[in-house]
């Protein structure tokens, strides 16, 4: 099991993506994962140069089923091999009906990513548990669809549900989390604060180990919206480093 880091965590910091692909390297990271890439070339060069890996990107799904092709080439130019949906609105969600329609169009789009050799995950947010006759709506949208998972561990807390049980349930079709830390929060947009790793209600250890015993290929570390992004990746890097020789 590896560790990376969502690229988006460092957006503001207002450098290219091969610079902010350096920084991930300096902070002991094993990889990366994209929220787009502003120059490829700089950003190959920069993943050749510190052999940091990029097992997945983030693309939002009008442009995967628009120009499928063109984004299989030019992420796996630099070796991306799974494309995650990351968000989907809560009108996607808003009942059994509409669950069951977004089922299908996301089974339509990981056939087309599995003609092409490409992975194609979903990543939640914390609206995918509202209850639909009866049950979370991501459960209704993996019994009825085939898609894989990118669980966001935080969002699942701040929806009110244990992630080590998510991580279990879905365990032969979640490759890659998100670790990402919160503070509950019932006023705070999603129920829940983003903070730094350890400084939040997320039962880390619990999740990694869940991670471990499932078939969890990376682990991604993001912040949505960090203080400090430098610091938040130096010091990420470091937790991260401690959870390696602690497990």
């Amino acid at each position: 099991m590896d560790f990376g880091i969502q690229l988006y965590s460092l957006r503001t910091l207002d450098e290219s993506t091969g610079t902010l692909v350096e920084r991930a390297a300096d902070a002991g990271f094993d990889g990366v994962e994209f929220a787009g890439v502003d120059d490829d070339e700089r950003t190959r060069m920069a993943l050749s140069n510190t052999g940091l890996a990029a097992p997945s990107a983030h693309v939002d799904i009008e442009t995967l089923e628009s120009d499928l092709d063109a984004v299989c080439e030019r992420y796996g130019s630099l070796g991306v091999e799974t494309l995650v949906v990351p968000y989907l609105p809560p009108e996607a969600f808003a009942d059994a009906d509409t669950v069951d329609e977004t089922a299908h169009r996301l089974d339509d789009l990981t056939a087309r990513c599995d003609d092409r050799g490409v992975r194609l995950l979903y990543h939640n947010h914390d609206h995918e548990l509202q209850m639909v006759d009866g049950e979370p709506a991501l459960d209704r949208l993996a019994d009825e669809s085939g898609v894989g998972f990118e669980l966001d561990l935080a969002w699942l807390l701040a929806a009110g549900y244990d992630p080590t049980e998510y991580l279990d349930r879905y365990a032969d079709r979640t490759p890659i989390v998100h670790l990402k830390d919160v503070v509950l929060d019932a006023d705070a947009e999603r129920g829940g604060r983003p903070v730094g790793l350890g400084d939040g209600e997320l039962a880390i250890d619990a999740c990694l180990d869940a991670a471990r015993d499932g078939f969890v290929e990376w682990v991604v570390v993001e912040h949505d919206f960090p203080d400090d992004p430098d610091e938040f990746c130096r010091a990420s890097g470091e937790y991260v480093a401690t959870r390696r020789s602690e497990n």
